[in-house]
């Protein structure tokens, strides 16, 4: 039984006049006994909690920062009415403000044998999977004095996905890969790869290439033309280790480096490439394989990379070359989104980074603190010059450790956040370009 606000009222009125009155205890006997015989009654009157029935159906997926509808229908299945207070409890991070969670609080009121429908808006302030934990209910008597409390456990999971924000640099990105298509379309003598078209053999054609039912066909020899294979394999590989829990600016590294993945498949897909991925620290954390290019390729992508989480662990350099090997075919492009830090990259990808490039084509892409350049740029007082001092130093390890990466045919992005995605997606357009892809 759960008094309610009403009880303690109509309690502390009916004090007063017993207190002024008949300060005894026969006055507070005349006070105490009917109310407490109406808060009986109301309490015997409320509608049975336990025997509600609870259905949920809704939204399952949400992009962070955007807005996910859930819906409970309670079904009173008494004699009685039901007169209800219910809170629909929801992780704290479910909402990215107090305001918000107002919406998981209801009043209603169900006749008896009908059903409402109560919807809790969701804002989910972080990604991956937010689960319901239980549906607390009160429900009161005709009077308001008393009530009946119980909760019901009602299962249900909203995955909040990544956000995508840098899909805002596809249309160019797009224009850039048809005006490069264009350019690299070259028709190719003899063998290739993708068939493209007919036409009149001239001397010196390879006559493998000759096309001898079209020639039968036709009045002259017709010979095939072939151009470069589009269907290329890219090997995203997620560092999930301890770096990638880093927040530069507002967005952990592990969240930059998905939105680049988003972008950087977006692309590869209208390119006719297949991409596939690995998150891996110690071990695989989520892997796409598999997957044709189309549009159901982002949308695997996005599935896997919700949930994940950044783990304080050191990155195990050969067991994620290891693992890349087994998952890319040989002549892939292998994207390791990772950081630029000295350590790790010193002492633990450079020592295998030649069993990556000796079969692949190998693309390291970090994410650079703006912060850094800013206390570079620090001058005036004591503190500032040593910032400055910091900042000049940390950037210089950058910068050879980045070199280092080169001098083995690696390819390298290092860029700040806001232009990480896009920095990443041309270097991609380079490698077409250039022929390496």
């Amino acid at each position: 039984m759960a008094l309610t606000g009403r009880a303690a009222l109509v309690a502390a009125l009916g004090s007063l006049p017993v207190g002024i009155l008949a300060p005894s205890w026969t006055g507070v006997l005349a006070v105490n006994i009917p109310l407490s015989l109406a808060i009986l009654c109301d309490y015997a009157l409320a509608a049975p909690v336990r025997t509600l029935e609870f259905t949920r159906s809704g939204d399952t997926s949400v992009r962070l920062g955007e807005t996910a509808a859930v819906q409970l229908t309670v079904t009173n299945t008494s004699r009685r009415r039901l007169r209800a207070h219910l809170r629909d409890a929801w992780p704290p991070s479910s909402w990215s403000s107090e305001a918000e969670q107002a919406s998981s609080r209801h009043e209603f009121a169900v006749p008896p044998g009908e059903r409402r429908r109560l919807t809790t808006l969701l804002r989910p302030s972080r990604r991956g999977d937010r689960q319901a934990e239980r549906a607390t209910i009160r429900s009161f008597g005709p009077l308001g004095l008393a009530a009946r409390q119980g909760y019901h456990r009602v299962p249900w999971t909203v995955r909040a996905l990544p956000p995508f924000t840098s899909r805002k640099h596809l249309p160019s990105r797009l224009a850039r890969l048809r005006e490069l298509d264009g350019r690299t379309s070259v028709l190719t003598r003899g063998e290739g790869t993708e068939f493209d078209s007919l036409r009149a053999y001239v001397p010196g054609d390879d006559t493998r290439s000759i096309d001898w039912r079209a020639t039968a066909r036709g009045a002259g020899v017709a010979v095939r033309t072939w151009r470069p294979e589009r269907d290329r394999h890219i090997l995203v590989v997620l560092d999930t280790g301890r770096t990638s829990a880093g927040r530069v600016g507002d967005v952990p590294r592990l969240d930059a480096a998905m939105d680049a993945t988003l972008l950087l498949t977006a692309l590869a897909t209208r390119a006719g490439d297949r991409v596939n991925l690995l998150a891996y620290d110690r071990r695989v954390r989520a892997q796409v394989r598999g997957r044709a290019a189309g549009a159901d390729v982002l949308a695997a992508l996005v599935n896997a990379m919700a949930p994940l989480e950044p783990e304080l662990v050191e990155t195990d350099a050969r067991g994620l070359s290891t693992a890349a090997l087994a998952n890319a075919p040989g002549g892939s492009l292998i994207v390791l989104l990772t950081s630029m830090d000295a350590a790790p990259i010193e002492e633990g990808l450079l020592p295998v980074l030649p069993q990556l490039t000796q079969r692949h084509t190998v693309l390291v892409a970090a994410v650079a603190d703006p912060e850094v350049e800013k206390m570079a740029r620090a001058r005036g007082t004591v503190d500032a010059t040593y910032e400055a001092a910091a900042g000049t130093q940390t950037q210089a390890q950058r910068r050879r450790t980045a070199d280092q990466l080169r001098r083995h045919g690696v390819t390298v992005v290092d860029a700040a956040p806001d232009a990480f995605a896009p920095a990443l997606a041309d270097a991609y357009l380079a490698l077409k370009a250039s022929g390496r892809l």
